[in-house]
């Protein structure tokens, strides 16, 4: 006996929706760079180590031997970066992304045409965007710096109620003392007597004028909270009722956002990632001061620099700057305006003092930095910029000791013009160093007299003789012994 089939038992048929694709995860959030790795070569050239000799050990030399061999038969390829001089602005312009790169990493050579240091203006303008969520190197220093004025304030805050809190233990102490019976001996003198009262309504006065201004502070406190809750109320309710729509281009496919305040500029997700890194071109180029640049280009050989911006993409058709045209031409431009380039060089011209003293504490180890933002010609770093503050401060003073600039009297009297500083100045820059922690140090470039030719660069600048003097400023209330 077979059962009737109910609709209950018949198969029903479902639809089955598509299912999206699933979504990429996201990639985690990158580490904190690692300065010591990204700025592990202090200069932009290749170092090829060779092996140890040992004495007691023959196979070493065996080992050296190759090592010669191989750089004779294969030699090491030196990487060689490319720049233009322009004269608007009397400096040096790098463009391409990679040599941008490369001699910010190694040396800290140059800074970001649209940033204070770094070259770090596409970064902040993603961030900007809402295209990543990383912090830029300044919004990190602002952060710093934020904290270190709220750590002042505190610090300042509780000196004060220490203080409070001492004149209100003497004041009560000094209370106690004068109610207290005294006997007829140990009464003291009328003078006396006057010197306590007096100090007492001293202190008395001081604790008043503190519970004022506490209380003058608490209510200019209370007001301002007042009027920011009432401004917040105000904001909200004009957010709500003037949403904005806001539409992009047909790069980002025309998507649309909802902006929810007026300050939000975070793209959504979709947006985000259709855009590429060619959306966003790199307005910004590393600008090289006229030392650096002859640095990189004489003593390291790391530098080609021309006359015209180069093309991305097409093969340089002219040659670059021979080394005597470009000293020529940086000394020409150390003169405000440029001076004509028939003129004979100088050599006391500001490029040659100022060459002849950043050579000389590069080939010492340190970075230096150009030193504007306190009022001196170089800032001299340990390691540089992103590891610590500049230890010292360098201003250049040109010294004739020379016989040849005391034969005449129209040489003196040019050499004494040249070496002229008054103590105000030196005393107005001695103050800056010592209120940013700068040890000031003077650099007396021994100037020599006029050479013959220019040929031999070598010779021309081992004329030049730098010394240093250590200064600090003097201040009488810690040095009175």
């Amino acid at each position: 006996m077979t059962s009737p089939v109910t609709s209950m038992d018949k198969p029903v048929a479902i639809k089955s929706e598509p299912v999206p694709p699933a979504r990429p995860p996201r990639a985690p959030r990158p580490p904190r760079p690692n300065f010591r790795q990204i700025h592990q070569f202090p200069l932009p050239v290749n170092v090829h180590h060779i092996p140890p000799v040992i004495p007691h050990n023959p196979l070493s030399l065996i080992s050296v031997a190759l090592s010669y061999l191989t750089f004779l038969i294969s030699p090491p390829r030196q990487e060689v970066y490319y720049a233009y001089f322009d004269k608007a602005t009397s400096s040096i312009h790098v463009t391409d992304e990679r040599s941008i790169n490369a001699l910010w990493q190694m040396g800290f050579f140059g800074k970001g045409s649209l940033s204070r240091s770094e070259p770090s203006w596409l970064a902040r303008e993603k961030k900007r965007r809402g295209l990543h969520n990383e912090k830029t190197s300044e919004e990190i220093t602002r952060l710093r710096r934020t904290e270190r004025r709220e750590l002042k304030l505190e610090r300042a805050r509780m000196e004060k109620l220490a203080i409070e809190e001492t004149l209100k233990a003497e004041a009560a102490a000094r209370e106690s003392v004068a109610s207290e019976p005294l006997d007829e001996n140990a009464q003291s003198t009328t003078t006396d007597d006057t010197t306590n009262v007096t100090a007492i309504t001293t202190e008395k006065f001081s604790l008043k004028k503190a519970r004022e201004a506490r209380a003058l502070e608490a209510k200019q406190a209370r007001e301002m909270a007042a009027q920011n809750a009432v401004l917040a109320e105000q904001i909200q309710s004009e957010t709500s009722s003037n949403s904005k729509s806001v539409r992009f281009s047909s790069v980002v496919q025309k998507n649309e956002c909802q902006s929810t305040s007026p300050s939000s500029s975070k793209l959504p997700d979709a947006v985000v990632d259709n855009l590429d890194s060619d959306d966003f071109p790199n307005q910004e180029h590393l600008q090289l001061s006229n030392e650096e640049a002859f640095f990189l280009a004489y003593s390291l050989g790391a530098l080609q620099i021309y006359d015209s911006p180069l093309k991305p993409g097409e093969a340089q058709t002219t040659s670059p700057t021979t080394i005597s045209a470009l000293l020529q031409k940086f000394c020409h431009h150390s003169f405000q305006p440029a001076r004509d380039g028939s003129a004979s060089l100088q050599p006391d011209d500001p490029f040659m003092t100022s060459y002849a003293v950043y050579h000389h504490f590069r080939s010492l180890g340190w970075v230096v930095r150009s030193g504007i933002k306190f009022g001196t010609d170089y800032l001299l770093y340990n390691r540089g910029p992103v590891f610590s503050h500049a230890e010292f401060a360098v201003i250049i003073i040109p010294s004739y000791s020379h016989s040849y600039w005391s034969e005449t009297q129209e040489r003196k009297n040019y050499t004494a013009e040249k070496q002229a500083r008054s103590w105000w100045w030196m005393h107005c820059v001695s103050r800056v160093q010592a209120q940013v922690l700068k040890s000031l140090v003077v650099c007396y470039v021994e100037v020599p007299p006029p050479a013959a030719s220019i040929d031999d660069i070598g010779a021309l600048f081992g004329q030049y003789k730098v010394r240093e003097f250590l200064i600090k400023r003097w201040t009488p209330n810690r040095t009175r012994d």
